[in-house]
């Protein structure tokens, strides 16, 4: 039955396409090298025919599929068991920007287009493609779509549901829905565009999109300040939206110990102000009259600050090179902690104005857990996401913290998530890694609704079986 499968691929797209035995590591292990399975074969199809072709001969085999774009996920969402008998299906030919609607302020993609291609092609058409993440240069829109990611200007431009204007999904059956309208209103019933983003690859695949584009700012400027405590950094930000408004495009927040990574495992790139100061920010305006207004509402702002004692230091970038340079060291602490050894990551949300006492109780509930852990906390804190990460003691064995520790700290980061209202994952998704903790996170009526579309829509549970819900295995 598998060969006649693998024959049926390799008549739909092409035999080079199927691949299959030894050599495919890359499509097999997620990006954190966290886990490792084991494909049948990979599938990469050219056109969204292709796609319909191969879900549909999955489908009739009941054999499950697992999509995947640049595979540079965070829950182990897009890479197969270790059953040897899941497909692979690789959109990464899937590559074309289809075309840009300068009057609809509209690009539409396939699903496999670089999120930077993306960025780029807005750019040489006069727009700007707001989403950015540290990951642009290797992942794909279809998987931004798929895990609804955020980034670092979600304050402004929202998550890339709110940039999503239409889809192009193949059904679990092998059908296509075009949805590409790019309509902004569309009241004609349920909006199937909301279920399929976010959604992970569960329900169908996406393999275009519609995405909205904005005018391009006259200017762009990036100021980074030294904050003496979180409410402080939360004062700030409530300044920022009054004297910024719409101008406002991000706010992140780093803690001393963040930056005193990069500075220890990258000192070239010379992270300013982390010695004397307990946590920073990096504020980021997007103006449409000019630099020199644009500037003269980020000195006000800095003005009202200093006065209010909310923040001890600031620098605006005076160049592009040196706010690519500020940007460059957030961006880099994710690297840094891995240099740094083993870490326990948590991608989590919580209301802004609660951000202060949560970081308080989490802090010293682990601290009492585990003494000497390290907190490597940083991230948007203009739409209420940290990165709340946590590193073994300094002379801790880091592998032995990630075996022995994880389920006990994420048992308490969670749980205190919860008490203040938020949520376990912001812009990550669930994949297969946060799975088993969506039943005490999520209320049963949601849980209920969830396995009910998931039941509808994929009634053979063929399509990313295993991943943000507790399932029965694919039927073979």
């Amino acid at each position: 039955m598998q060969q006649q499968l693998l024959d049926r691929l390799a008549a739909i797209v092409g035999p080079t396409h199927v691949l299959t035995g030894d050599g495919l590591e890359s499509y097999e292990q997620d990006w954190r090298k966290r886990a490792r399975g084991r494909a049948l074969a990979v599938v990469r199809p050219g056109s969204t025919q292709e796609v319909a072709d191969v879900v549909k001969a999955c489908s009739d085999a009941r054999v499950s599929i697992v999509p995947q774009g640049g595979n540079t996920g965070l829950v182990v969402g897009s890479v197969p068991d270790e059953s040897g008998t899941q497909v692979i299906l690789s959109l990464r030919r899937l590559t074309a920007v289809r075309a840009v609607d300068p009057h609809n302020m509209t690009v539409t993609v396939e699903a496999g287009c670089i999120l930077q291609n993306l960025q780029d092609a807005a750019g040489n058409a006069g727009f700007l493609f707001p989403l950015s993440l540290g990951a642009e240069g290797s992942c794909t829109i279809g998987g931004n779509l798929s895990t609804n990611a955020g980034g670092t200007q979600v304050v402004r431009y929202g998550n890339a549901r709110e940039l999503c204007l239409g889809l192009e999904v193949v059904t679990s059956q092998g059908e296509i829905w075009d949805g590409l309208s790019g309509l902004r209103k569309d009241n004609t019933g349920y909006d199937l565009r909301d279920l399929f983003v976010g959604s992970e690859g569960t329900l169908g695949v996406i393999t275009a999109a519609t995405m909205k584009l904005y005018p391009q700012p006259a200017a762009q400027l990036t100021a980074w300040a030294a904050v003496p405590s979180l409410e402080d950094a939360n004062t700030l930000l409530g300044l920022a939206h009054r004297h910024l408004a719409a101008n406002l495009t991000g706010f992140e927040v780093m803690n001393q110990f963040s930056l005193s990574l990069v500075d220890k495992h990258y000192p070239h790139l010379r992270v300013p102000m982390w010695k004397d100061t307990p946590w920073c920010v990096l504020v980021e305006i997007s103006d449409n009259e000019s630099e020199e207004h644009a500037r003269g509402l980020f000195e006000r702002l800095l003005e009202t600050a200093f006065e209010a004692g909310v923040a001890a230091d600031a620098i605006v970038a005076e160049s592009i090179k040196q706010a690519h340079d500020l940007w460059h060291i957030r961006e880099s602490i994710s690297l840094a902690q891995a240099e740094e050894g083993l870490n326990i990551k948590h991608d989590i949300s919580i209301p802004v104005s609660l951000i202060p006492e949560f970081v308080r109780e989490a802090d010293a509930a682990l601290s009492a857990a585990i003494p000497g852990v390290r907190f490597v906390n940083f991230g948007h804190l203009g739409d209420g996401n940290l990165h709340y990460n946590i590193q073994a003691p300094v002379d801790g064995d880091p592998k032995a913290f990630l075996r022995d520790r994880e389920e006990e700290i994420n048992t308490i980061v969670y749980d205190t998530v919860s008490r203040y209202h938020g949520s376990i994952s912001a812009e990550h998704g669930v994949g297969e890694l946060k799975r088993h903790k969506l039943p005490k996170h999520k209320s049963p009526v949601a849980l209920t609704l969830m396995h009910a579309i998931k039941g509808a829509l994929d009634p053979y549970n063929t399509m990313n079986p295993g991943k943000v819900l507790e399932t029965a295995a694919a039927p073979n």
